[in-house]
């Protein structure tokens, strides 16, 4: 089995190598994506052990998968769509969906005035700061998982709208107002409860 060369590599045709059997695509693959899609699932399960198994499920599943693959969308997309699958079947399978805050009771009403725009600004500053990113983990344990999934997507992977969308299945309306509730909860989180950020005036 001769490696593939990093050299003029052309995806298309390391997936349908794949897809035929060619263990160098494979690999090929599994090596390109294994930190991104790790990285997905840490953020959204919150725990190490269960990312491995994210990750580790999600490349059995791709070598298994890989033939339905049509091309309609970014080879990584479709693998993204994968591992949030994964992700949020454990999740669910864990229960985690009864210790959470939902985010759709009365309470929430008062928030739909505001506007995207109130979520912290240049949040990747605020992610190179380790006490930010210690307030952000505690606030995401009380997101549930559906909104947690969005959010991971769209503000910490910086995946598009649309490509969001067709990851979750969700119309790009319906992603976007995901986004909104959960960062608005989370902003809340973090002004009230954890004392992290400040709210704008009149919040």
């Amino acid at each position: 089995m001769k490696p593939i060369k990093s050299q003029s590599i052309n995806e298309t045709e390391i997936v349908e190598k794949a897809q035929a059997g060619d263990k160098s695509a494979i690999a090929y693959l599994v090596n390109t994506y294994s930190s991104r899609i790790y990285s997905l699932a840490l953020r959204i399960m919150r725990h190490e052990e269960d990312a491995e198994d994210v990750l580790q499920e999600t490349f059995i599943l791709m070598i298994r998968k890989i033939s339905t693959f049509s091309g309609k969308s970014s080879f990584y997309t479709w693998l993204y769509r994968v591992a949030t699958n994964v992700a949020l079947g454990k999740l669910r399978e864990k229960k985690y969906s009864d210790k959470t805050i939902s985010i759709d009771e009365p309470d929430f009403q008062s928030f739909k005035g505001y506007q995207l725009s109130e979520w912290p600004d240049h949040l990747e500053e605020k992610l190179d700061d380790e006490a930010f990113q210690n307030c952000l983990t505690m606030a995401m344990e009380e997101l549930s998982d559906n909104y947690r999934a969005v959010f991971v997507l769209r503000d910490l992977e910086n995946i598009s709208t649309r490509e969001t969308s067709a990851i979750l299945n969700l119309t790009e309306a319906n992603v976007k107002v995901r986004l909104m509730r959960a960062r608005l909860f989370l902003r809340d989180q973090l002004a009230n409860h954890l004392k992290c950020v400040g709210l704008p005036d009149g919040a």
